[in-house]
């Protein structure tokens, strides 16, 4: 598989690349982390009133079971003070809802930030690499086989230019020169070594 060039410019020109794709997709995590942690310090008044929920809750229970000890009028008393306990619960359930309703929302804002921000490095860097990688990894391939292939590749992708010869004609015909100067463009279209530094036709 060649994922990068073999002349050094090309090579480095890809480095580069992919060195900032990297270096977007890392800082766009970043930024997708610290979304998540800005929402999350909503969840201080959820904490709050759990705190104090319980707080009411305890107290009550306390009375309650203090009171329940005294004689004759005990239980009753004890009954009397259920509902204020009763409201304590409430308030921890309501805020532990919003505690938990607000780390969805960070969760959610974390991944939309992380989403947005990596999804032009999904949609352009990643399908041109993978687009470099299959072509010059077949052309390496085809090289290895000689240039007919390849040479048959330029024809079909790029407008030759040359005067005096038709390159196509040349190559139906098995002209080795043209055979192997047309590989050498396809081969230095993408960065790679070419089969013999004679060029005979150029492409634009």
């Amino acid at each position: 598989m060649r994922v990068y060039a073999e002349r050094p410019g090309r090579a480095a020109g890809q480095l580069l690349s992919d060195l900032v794709a990297i270096g977007w997709v890392v800082l766009w995590v970043l930024l997708a982390l610290g979304a998540h942690d800005l929402v999350l310090r909503l969840q201080a008044p959820g904490r709050t009133l759990v705190d104090a929920g319980g707080s009411v809750q305890g107290a009550f229970d306390g009375a309650a079971q203090s009171a329940g000890g005294l004689p004759l009028v005990g239980d009753r008393l004890a009954d009397a003070l259920a509902p204020g306990s009763d409201a304590g619960a409430r308030i921890v359930a309501a805020g532990q809802q919003l505690i938990d309703t607000v780390g969805l929302i960070a969760i959610g804002a974390g991944v939309l930030v992380g989403v947005l921000g990596v999804l032009p490095v999904l949609a352009i860097w990643l399908p041109l690499r993978v687009r470099y990688t299959r072509r010059a990894s077949a052309a390496v391939a085809a090289r290895a086989r000689g240039g007919d292939l390849l040479a048959l590749r330029a024809l079909l992708r790029r407008r030759i230019v040359v005067e005096g010869v038709d390159p196509a004609t040349a190559w139906r015909a098995g002209d080795p020169d043209a055979v192997a100067t047309l590989a050498d463009l396809e081969l230095r279209a993408l960065g790679l070594r070419e089969l013999r530094p004679a060029v005979r036709f150029s492409a634009r």
